[in-house]
């Protein structure tokens, strides 16, 4: 009966959906100079509020303004990745790492054929490019990356997604960043613990070592094996073809870049060159997912049910701090005192749990202006964040932004006056 419920709850969010590949430009929220996008990871809203662990994520749930009934679409990282930046999984529900530089292989969005993790993996993601289906996203999946067939998913495994959403056979393989550079603008990935090589033909990388043999490959004296610090599932951007490929110029791999170094975000930020679009994304230790092999403090959480107590504490503190650290970091750069600029901080799923916690995610909007301390209770979900950075930047929604079901979320970016309106 639980299922039951949370499924005719999920399913809410189907209804009257309005298809397009790019539409017109949303209203709603007052003209931006930058927005800053920063990516935590696996945790449910009631696993971040109130957690004592982390204490500066509730200063900000506090102070700035936070959407109290928010929810990713579904599951694992990289499908949530592709819809904030891109209102579509494009037919990508895995963590699967790219097909680099595949001019030949035929898109999910061609094929209509979803790329999953499970029960059986289907490979490396076939470059996105071109328009087609994407994937549909049942409320509840009881399959994709469940890997012990013939034998059900063990409650833990279950995807509570937290909508249903039907395919979009109207896709269009395209981003914030195209849209951006098609009107002059400019945009950046920050990838901690990027290798120096850069993000090309890379999956995971420690900050210098990475997982293919021909870039600096660890050491076979290393007992401890590769740290996978950088992912590529983090890293949308990485997964278009266009991307990849780099013939348009603003549209390349040269706009990945670190945390650290010339050009990276620490830099770009003390010296207030910051992109109109900055996708801030803190390695696996301090996004709060955490890794098997990197010590205690970023051990995996004991238990995916959902709750605070079965938590790593130490990770979910390290990651506060990251976040911190971030956040302050933005505030101090020029860029902050000028124009008009948001932060929104939002982590990407609830990783796995038991019915009927749903996939609800804490999402906060800090700007420099306007309101604060507002705690919105409408629903919104990752495509309601598409739709709503696409109404401050000027540019038109995408694939599932376009959506009659899909609100633009315009409490929390509301200014104070007419001279905070949408003076575009």
């Amino acid at each position: 009966m639980r299922v039951k419920a949370a499924i005719l709850i999920l399913l809410a969010a189907t209804a009257g959906s309005l298809f397009a590949q790019e539409g017109t430009i949303p209203t709603g929220v007052p003209r931006l100079d930058h927005v800053f996008v920063i990516m935590m990871e696996n945790h449910g809203f009631s696993q971040i509020v109130n957690n004592p662990n982390a204490p500066f994520a509730n200063k900000l749930i506090h102070s700035g303004n936070t959407a109290m009934n928010y929810f990713a679409i579904g599951h694992p990282s990289l499908t949530n990745y592709l819809e904030i930046v891109g209102a579509s999984n494009f037919g990508v529900r895995s963590d699967n790492n790219p097909d680099w530089h595949n001019l030949n292989c035929a898109t999910n969005l061609a094929t209509g054929k979803p790329n999953l993790d499970g029960p059986v993996s289907s490979g490396l993601v076939c470059p996105i490019a071109g328009a087609g289906t994407d994937a549909a996203t049942p409320a509840i999946d009881t399959t994709n990356e469940c890997n012990n067939p013939p034998q059900p998913c063990p409650p833990g495994l279950i995807s509570i997604d937290g909508s249903s959403i039907v395919a979009n056979d109207k896709t269009v393989g395209k981003t914030i960043a195209d849209q951006l550079v098609a009107r002059g603008r400019s945009w950046k990935s920050y990838q901690e613990s990027l290798p120096p090589t850069g993000a090309d033909n890379i999956g995971f990388s420690d900050g210098f070592f990475t997982d293919n043999p021909k870039i600096h490959p660890v050491p076979a004296s290393e007992t401890q094996g590769l740290i996978k610090q950088y992912a590529a599932k983090h890293n949308p951007f990485v997964y278009f073809r266009n991307i990849q490929e780099g013939h348009t110029p603003g549209l390349t791999l040269n706009q990945v870049v670190g945390f650290q170094g010339e050009g990276g975000l620490f830099e770009d930020l003390g010296s207030g060159h910051v992109p109109t679009f900055s996708f801030i994304a803190p390695n696996q230790c301090n996004d709060q997912h955490g890794r098997g092999n990197a010590g205690p403090v970023c051990d995996f959480d004991p238990s995916d049910d959902g709750s605070q107590a079965g938590l790593n504490p130490g990770l979910i503190f390290i990651g506060d701090l990251a976040l911190r650290n971030l956040v302050t970091s933005i505030h101090n750069s020029p860029a902050w005192r000028e124009g008009r600029n948001a932060i929104i901080v939002v982590w990407d799923e609830n990783d796995f749990s038991f019915v009927p916690n749903v996939n609800q995610v804490v999402t906060v909007v800090d700007t420099n202006y306007g309101v604060h301390g507002v705690k919105s209770t409408r629903r919104f979900t990752h495509f309601s964040l598409t739709k709503s950075i696409e109404a401050g930047l000027g540019l038109p929604c995408l694939n599932h932004a376009c959506d009659s079901t899909t609100p633009v979320m315009s409490e929390l970016f509301a200014g104070r006056g007419d001279n905070d309106g949408d003076d575009r």
